[in-house]
């Protein structure tokens, strides 16, 4: 393991460990990505001892600035490429109501026991008496081998005293591709409600970094499988499920909406746009409908979702800012490229789709693209090519007309000068008409073309242009 050792500051830290005669180890993440093979930049060390003063003696002798967290018995230093925080081995006890310990002084054992998976609860020693070497009471290295999520002790008692815990256990395994012990998953179906004590925030933390991950169904499947989702996003729960009347069903919309999902990640690590995948059809079990002769529809369902968007972002602590109102416009136009790909693609309808997208039309097309999960060969091949089509009528058009970000040739400040009015009903009249005039080509996207037009629709309500 020496060779993993070959940072400066774990020197110091060596050095240190001799000097006052403590034992200190590099535990959890560092130690379990060495034998992912995967780089960290973040090193957890323990003290058998007072951690904050190993840390403020290691601080002094790298010449750098510590941060001290009294309340939480731990101290951080950046050096060169790395952040070490420094912490006592301790153990820990738990209430029935809080997930945060009562902690007290305590063995490496008892500091691997409270760990919450075996994969985290690897140690390598530091002090120059046993330099490098691997502690590993719980099988981790065979769990990592196993490619298997497992907790140190009774995963009940591990899951009740934090339940954060069984959020974390599926992020692994969505992020790294491990299955979870099925022991570990009966313990998480039977501390379910305990999840409620945990804050949103950081409930919401762990779901992103599942959605972040290289195939988030694979969380997905877990939250479901186990009852999670259900308590903590009843609305993606919500669109599993097919119904069947006079022998037409629909598809199971959860299980699209994982394949959406999974396509999407294959060409963005962007968080929002799989935020998007995730809610574009969140309102199809709310306008879901059975039409007689025709089958399942779900009409309106685009612009029902984009008003979900919303109180699912409140409800989840999600921001309320831009990054919101991308999702909400993305879920509200994600059918338009699909209709436009069905049909003869109008100058007039790609222009209104690069007016009504802007800057995310991009975003839009890969959404699109993603939505079409068909394991019609036929239906696949058709849609990409259309898809094509449409993307270079868009390219075309926008080469053209310039509507993409479009700001009104003529502006209201203009028609009021124009016509010498103030502000008031015949502006908004009259910008309305040269917006629709452009993006239906009745008049190009320049100024001269826009105030020819507003003259003529001056007249058409009783306006006339003043001398200046």
């Amino acid at each position: 393991m020496k060779q993993h050792l070959q940072h400066p500051v774990f020197s110091v830290i060596s050095k240190l460990a001799a000097e006052k005669n403590v034992q200190a180890y590099a535990i959890g993440g560092y130690v379990r990505d060495i034998f992912l093979n995967r780089t960290s930049k973040d090193i957890d060390v323990v003290i058998l001892g007072n951690g904050i003063d190993f840390a403020e003696a290691v601080a002094a002798q790298l010449n750098v600035k510590l941060s001290v967290f009294k309340n939480f018995g731990t101290a951080m230093l950046r050096y060169q490429d790395v952040e070490v925080e420094f912490v006592g081995a301790r153990k820990e006890s738990y209430r029935s109501d809080s997930r945060k310990p009562i902690v007290e002084n305590g063995t490496l054992d008892d500091d691997q026991k409270r760990r919450d998976f075996t994969i985290n609860a690897l140690a390598i020693s530091l002090h120059p008496d046993n330099y490098g070497e691997l502690i590993d009471p719980f099988g981790g290295i065979v769990d990592l081998n196993n490619k298997l999520i497992r907790t140190p002790l009774n995963p009940v008692e591990t899951f009740s005293d934090d339940p954060l815990r069984m959020m974390r256990a599926i992020r692994f395994a969505s992020q790294l591709s491990f299955t979870i012990d099925p022991v570990a998953v009966a313990a998480i179906k039977s501390n379910l409600q305990r999840i409620k004590i945990v804050s949103q925030e950081r409930v919401t933390d762990e779901l992103n970094k599942i959605i972040l991950s290289p195939v988030p169904s694979v969380g997905f499947n877990y939250l479901f499988d186990t009852g999670l989702l259900h308590i903590i996003f009843p609305q993606m729960a919500g669109l599993y499920g097919v119904e069947i009347i006079n022998g037409k069903g629909h598809k199971d919309n959860f299980y699209h909406t994982l394949q959406v999902l999974d396509n999407i990640c294959e060409a963005t690590g962007d968080l929002w746009l799989r935020w998007a995948a995730i809610l574009h059809d969140i309102a199809k079990p709310a306008t879901k409908r059975f039409e007689q002769g025709h089958g399942w529809t779900f009409h309106g369902h685009e612009d029902k979702g984009a008003r979900m968007v919303p109180k699912i972002f409140t409800q989840l602590k999600l921001p309320l800012n831009d990054k919101m109102k991308f999702v909400q416009k993305l879920v509200q136009l994600h059918l338009r490229p699909i209709v436009l790909s069905q049909s003869i693609v109008t100058d007039s309808a790609v222009r209104r789709l690069l007016f009504d997208a802007g800057e995310d039309i991009e975003a839009l097309m890969l959404l699109c693209k993603a939505d079409v999960t068909t394991k019609n060969e036929y239906k696949v091949k058709k849609y990409r090519q259309n898809f094509e089509l449409v993307q270079q009528k868009l390219k075309d058009v926008e080469e053209r007309d310039s509507i993409r970000n479009w700001q009104p040739p003529v502006t209201g400040l203009d028609i009021m000068q124009l016509f010498g009015i103030s502000e008031g009903r015949e502006v908004g009249i009259i910008k309305n008409k040269i917006r629709e005039a452009i993006l239906e080509g009745e008049i190009p996207n320049d100024r001269d073309a826009a105030i020819s037009f507003t003259i003529e629709k001056g007249k058409e309500i009783g306006l006339k242009v003043v001398e200046n």
